[in-house]
């Protein structure tokens, strides 16, 4: 408990010196933006200067070369010259917008939001108003922070993701780890129940009753195989799926309400597949008693092994009540579930053992409303 709270505690302090940094960067980033946008206004109470310079001068008698070297060092800033309203200048704008009239007056009404105008007195009487824009600098600097905060908060969901990633992958340590150990734990027991079995043998107790408990005691040392194989690769082998589909169909089969219609159709000949057998059975009992509680445990069962070239498909199908088109990948989800009791792993586990420990294929085929569903799960052929 005290680790707990002294991790939180540690990072409640990283997100709030982070973000003492980012107001710190953000409060310099409006400092220096000003600091320039001061001196370009010094620059252009220069520039207005010299221009006043340049046009009462007299060319015979006066030095006009420093107002005119100041004048042509603007290169950067826009700047419009107006008298009594009319543009009579302007300098360092597009030439899209100076080479059409209607463009320009829309441009200096932008000017006239960005600066104060400065004034210049041509002559007596006589005033020309100097409005000038941003410079290419100054506005890449006024975008800088929008563009640090998108770079924070990238970097942001970056972290979180991590964050995030790595707590699921430790959740499914635990899940695997608590897995394996109910597999260790159900070891004991059913050994104590094989030991009875044989008791029972030597007591000539009934042929039909001692049948049934070793099937269900061989169906619970599949259960601890499975449980056991959790978070480890498991081995493949090249069996027929035929043979292990209809060994896991049949099993489900005598299990059930007689409610049930199971159909089973495959081809005659044997059908070699890399897999593991364990496992293979796992996922044929979820598609089952999936399909059964789709069907509320009354209708039709079928499966359906198909061969078709260098693939082999198992086609489940159900009576059952159906899945709506935008559920078709969000079923396979971990969590997701329509019913009020479950959560939701069959069908992801299922989709994990397919594709991730046989590198199969597993997808809703097609599904009607009230009428029914067909999933579909394809092998590589060995």
């Amino acid at each position: 408990m005290q680790f707990s709270e002294k991790r939180n505690i540690t990072r409640w302090i990283i997100i709030m010196a982070s973000f003492v940094i980012v107001s710190l960067i953000l409060w310099n980033t409006y400092t220096f933006f000003q600091i320039f946008k001061n001196e370009e206004r010094v620059k252009m109470e220069l520039w207005a200067e010299s221009l006043k310079t340049f046009n009462n001068a007299n060319p015979e008698t006066d030095d006009i070369a420093l107002p005119l070297k100041i004048m042509s060092n603007n290169k950067t800033i826009p700047i419009i010259l107006t008298e009594k309203g009319e543009i009579i200048n302007h300098t360092n704008i597009d030439e899209n917008i100076s080479n059409d009239k209607a463009k320009l007056k829309d441009y200096l009404e932008i000017l006239k939001k960005e600066n104060n105008p400065i004034i210049i007195e041509s002559n007596p009487g006589k005033f020309w108003y100097l409005y000038y824009g941003n410079s290419s600098l100054l506005n890449k600097l006024k975008y800088y922070p929008i563009a640090l905060l998108l770079i924070i908060f990238l970097f942001g969901a970056l972290v979180y993701n991590f964050y995030k990633t790595t707590k699921m992958a430790t959740q499914n340590k635990l899940w695997a780890g608590m897995a394996k150990e109910t597999a260790h734990q159900i070891g004991t027991p059913l050994s104590s129940l094989i030991g009875w079995l044989e008791i029972m043998k030597a007591d000539n107790v009934d042929e039909t009753t001692i049948t049934e408990i070793e099937k269900d005691i061989n169906r619970l040392q599949k259960i601890t195989d499975r449980f056991s194989k959790i978070g480890s690769e498991p081995i493949l082998e090249k069996r027929d799926i035929i043979e292990e589909t209809q060994q896991s169909f049949d099993y489900l089969q005598s299990r059930f309400s007689s409610q049930v219609t199971f159909s089973f159709k495959a081809p005659k000949n044997p059908i070699l597949v890399s897999l593991n057998p364990a496992l293979h059975s796992w996922t044929i009992e979820n598609l089952v008693k999936n399909a059964i509680d789709a069907m509320k445990g009354r209708g039709k069962l079928t499966l359906i092994i198909e061969d078709d070239d260098k693939l082999v498909n198992i086609l489940v199908a159900d009576s059952g009540k159906g899945i709506p088109k935008s559920q078709f990948n969000q079923i396979f989800e971990p969590g997701f579930t329509t019913k009020k009791r479950g959560w939701g792993l069959g069908l992801s586990l299922t989709k994990r053992i397919v594709e991730e420990y046989h590198k199969g294929k597993i997808k809703v085929l097609n599904s009607e409303i009230d009428k029914g569903t067909t999933m579909q799960v394809s092998f590589k052929k060995a």
